[in-house]
């Protein structure tokens, strides 16, 4: 792979590149682009960079100084396999473009800044992180609201609501039904050979895959997963991952879409996300305490459960995040840790326990919809509080959760309710997030302004066509 400016524009001339798109990731989470012919991409590119316009970026630059720099990374160099004519992608990262300083609200530079604060505290210098992105594909999706009128309507050839008897799907009575779309094989898995195709485009780009396989929610709920790689590559993977999984999915006449609850009364997409800390090539999270952690994974796992309900904010960050952390949906909203246990929050992978290379802790909360450099950010940030102040995370808990007693149940911590709720929690409590100006006060001041004016107003204000439902006739 291209490593030099140099390398980078003999690897465009061999590859017929025409064009180069320099992708860079907004506040909210999007990949951005900004495209320019190969002429002008010249070895001095990668150091004087491309201006665009900062205030158009939602979250970020006020109009009275809305330039900034792209400065394409030259190690991420890759071919697009989506376009028309040929073209080299890059990711860059983002800068003031007459100082060249890196701008402290681009995500990127927030996990570059996570991964040297690991580095800073001699705890450890590499965090690998290994997201599970669920997502479904519809074959039709529609949606509006307007001052007089709301609806939407999502449509698949394997939903459970299909009769069978629409010729444009062809169902023909093989689908499955809610909560039991894991994992029969084709003809109920109609998507297989469209993940097959996704997994096959991850692969041509250097993205390693593990596993690809339906899920529970019918509707075609899929799961591909990525081997772990470190914070800051992975963030740049799962940018790719979505890419490739909405474009895959948009050529086979498909729609994907990341969003966590799309459908009612069915399991919801989550990003189970697994981290694990290494020093100097070795792992840290193994040991002798329980399911095989050492004592730095059990403060790690403090850490994350003392600021779980700020990081949601992060971690689950649009209103429709709490329509699947609800229980009875493999959705944990309960601050537990346990070894097997899927209705804890936190689980120590049984697979794991053989080899101390593969100890990690999985992280059960978050969704698909966070902004994956802020999410793994955060949840290194919140583990690392952890380990430094030696946060004590109680007993595990390997019961089922959801059946316990009342009077168990209340005695444990539970994720917010609703992103009113996180971003009151991440406003009480980011301390932890501000450690070596990872993040900083700008950036997390803009994040809750952002979503309070963006995501949850507006939807407190407006009537839903559930409400007509229930009160047209009070």
């Amino acid at each position: 792979m291209a490593k030099t400016p140099k390398d980078v524009v003999e690897y465009a001339r061999q590859n017929g590149a025409v064009m180069a798109d320099l992708k860079f990731t907004d506040f909210i989470g999007t990949w951005q682009h900004l495209s320019v012919h190969i002429d002008q991409l010249t070895e001095d590119s990668f150091a004087e960079g491309f201006g665009f316009d900062g205030s158009s970026i939602r979250g970020w630059q006020p109009i009275n100084a809305s330039d900034m720099t792209l400065l394409p990374d030259p190690a991420s160099a890759k071919m697009d396999p989506f376009t028309k004519h040929p073209t080299l992608s890059l990711i860059a990262e983002v800068v003031d473009p007459i100082t060249h300083e890196p701008y402290s609200r681009d995500p990127r530079y927030v996990a570059q800044k996570a991964v040297n604060y690991l580095k800073s505290t001699g705890i450890g210098d590499s965090a690998y992180i290994g997201p599970e992105a669920e997502f479904f594909l519809f074959d039709s999706v529609r949606y509006e609201q307007t001052g007089n009128k709301a609806f939407y309507e999502v449509d698949s050839v394997e939903g459970s609501w299909n009769t069978g008897k629409d010729e444009e799907y062809g169902n023909k009575g093989y689908k499955a039904r809610p909560k039991e779309g894991y994992f029969p094989v084709m003809p109920w898995d109609k998507v297989a050979d469209i993940r097959t195709e996704m997994v096959i485009e991850l692969v041509k780009l250097g993205i390693e895959v593990e596993a690809s396989h339906h899920e529970v929610a019918t509707g075609g709920q899929c799961e591909i997963d990525m081997r772990f790689n470190d914070l800051v590559t992975m963030g740049d993977q799962l940018q790719w991952f979505k890419y490739v999984v909405r474009n895959v999915a948009a050529r086979n006449g498909k729609v994907a879409t990341f969003m966590p609850k799309p459908l009612y009364g069915d399991n919801g997409s989550g990003m189970h996300t697994h981290i694990s800390i290494w020093k100097d090539g070795k792992p840290l999270m193994a040991g002798n305490e329980y399911a095989g952690l050492s004592q730095l994974g059990l403060w790690f796992i403090g850490g994350i459960i003392r600021h779980a309900r700020a990081l949601a904010a992060f971690s689950n960050p649009t209103t429709n995040s709490y329509k699947r952390l609800v229980p009875g949906f493999e959705a944990p909203v309960n601050l537990a840790y346990s070894s097997r246990n899927r209705s804890a929050s936190i689980r120590i992978p049984l697979q794991a326990s053989a080899n101390p290379k593969s100890k990690r802790l999985e992280y059960r909360c978050p969704d698909p919809t966070a902004n994956p450099y802020l999410l793994f950010s955060g949840l290194l940030m919140a583990g690392l509080d952890g380990v430094e102040r030696q946060i004590d995370p109680g007993l595990p808990l390997d019961k089922d959760i959801y059946g316990l007693p009342p009077e168990e149940l209340a005695e444990i911590p539970k994720m917010p309710g609703s992103l009113d709720e996180a971003i009151d929690c991440l406003e009480k409590d980011h301390e932890f997030l501000l450690k070596g100006n990872v993040f900083t006060e700008d950036l997390i001041r803009m994040w809750i302004a952002r979503k309070r004016e963006h995501d949850i107003d507006p939807i407190r204000m407006r009537p839903t066509p559930y409400e007509f439902f229930l009160y047209f006739d009070a």
